[in-house]
């Protein structure tokens, strides 16, 4: 409860030491600042590097040196059945059957390889729902596609403006537009957190809407995953892709995840096929005609890159330890303290834009400074000199995403006080 926070440097180190996950934190590097550690808020857009990573890269390294090829077949972890190290973890990340995820490419391909199974435009359905404002790589794949198809983007993509206060979309709104389009909608495409309002979206709900419209639904889950509880095989999109770099901590590029629901895991759906997605019992015959894997693996192309899939291994492994509800747990404490510190503290310089209310919103808090883009381009400049770091999006949006892994009650303070010590000048 918000009646128990307390703006004092007593009352953040009191918490941290009660917190559960306290020590995580020590599992990872927090960049370096003067003779400290920075205060490290960027998680939604690229998460620390779990100390166990390096051991575990240097060891596939060994394997390598030593095996070479055979290393396939032989070591602790053969290369052959890499996929399978992380699937059930990743799989319990997003509440999914393990049939109906895969570890693969990243975001962007992965959205392009599913959109070629899942948009499958004609005469009366060609037209793709995103939200104003998407983040590019949506906006450019869906247009993209799109016009591959033979159709006009001024006709065929719909843009829902934002109907609330600071940018957010209401279900009201969703619910208007699948009632003016949803006849003519091949694909209804959201995100499961919108990456500039920290807004989380109803899945479920978006799921059932749409497809009583006939509309197939896809998420993209890149600020989602590891950041807000989900349930993929429950709440029933037909696909669903994200990143792991941000939340997840897999690393800078890390590779991507893909979702494909078990209604489809036998799909005739046309798709561009590669070797790896053959069936695994035949895959070594070498025949010429394409026989996918059932589920979400059936969509790979290539075998995967084993050095850029061992920090996702460590990574799953410590989500799975910790588990996703203590996160959660934390997370809403965690942000629901640093908005606290913004509307006690700092009303009088900062404004939130993120939805107010817990079950909208995952870690990330958007934050506007009153006075306006060039006074917030300063606010964001003077943290990052102070070892503070969160992003900065246009037009005039301070990201602040404390990140329940590895951020401490202390961190919020922090913000504050620098904040504070801007405010106040010199």
């Amino acid at each position: 409860m918000t009646s128990s926070y307390e703006a004092t440097r007593a009352w953040a180190e009191a918490a941290d030491r009660q917190d559960p996950l306290r020590d995580y934190r020590e599992r990872f590097l927090i960049p370096p600042h003067d003779d400290g550690q920075t205060l490290y808020f960027c998680g939604n857009s690229l998460g620390l590097e779990p100390r166990e990573v390096r051991e575990a890269v240097n060891s596939e390294l060994d394997y390598w040196g030593e095996l070479g090829v055979e290393g396939h077949f032989k070591g602790r972890q053969p290369w052959l059945s890499y996929n399978e190290y992380v699937r059930e973890h990743l799989a319990e990340l997003v509440g999914a059957e393990s049939g109906e995820v895969v570890a693969m490419n990243t975001l962007s391909v992965n959205l392009h390889l599913l959109m070629v199974s899942f948009y499958r435009p004609d005469a009366t359905r060609h037209k793709i729902l995103i939200e104003g404002g998407a983040f590019p790589t949506d906006r450019y794949a869906v247009e993209s596609q799109i016009r591959f198809h033979g159709f006009d983007p001024a006709e065929s993509l719909i843009e829902l403006a934002p109907d609330e206060a600071n940018g957010t979309l209401s279900m009201q709104a969703i619910e208007q537009a699948l009632d003016e389009h949803g006849p003519s909608t091949a694909l209804v495409l959201l995100p499961g957190v919108q990456y500039r309002t920290g807004q989380a979206f109803d899945l479920e709900t978006i799921t059932r809407k749409a497809h009583a419209k006939g509309c197939m639904v896809g998420f993209d889950l890149a600020h989602a995953v590891g950041n807000v509880p989900l349930a993929l095989h429950d709440s029933g999109p037909d696909f669903a892709v994200w990143c792991h770099y941000k939340y997840v901590n897999s690393g800078p590029g890390a590779v991507g995840g893909a979702f494909v629901h078990a209604r489809h895991a036998h799909s005739d759906r046309p798709r561009f096929a590669g070797w790896w997605g053959h069936d695994k019992a035949t895959r070594f015959q070498m025949g010429p005609h394409f026989d996918p894997t059932p589920g979400a693996e059936g969509w790979q192309l290539s075998n995967p890159p084993i050095l850029a899939m061992v920090p996702l291994r460590v990574s799953l492994q410590m989500f799975h330890q910790a588990g996703m509800k203590t996160l959660r747990e934390k997370s809403l404490r965690l942000t629901g303290y640093l908005e606290w510190l913004v509307d006690s503290q700092l009303s009088d310089t900062l404004e939130v834009l993120t939805p107010r209310e817990p079950s909208r919103r995952g870690a990330q808090l958007s934050i506007r400074v009153l006075d306006g883009r060039e006074r917030g381009r300063a606010l964001f400049d003077h943290l990052v000199g102070q070892g503070i770091i969160g992003d900065w999006r246009e037009p005039d949006v301070i990201r602040i995403s404390p990140a329940p892994m590895y951020n401490r009650f202390q961190d919020c303070l922090g913000f504050c006080e620098a904040v504070k010590a801007w405010r106040e000048g010199p």
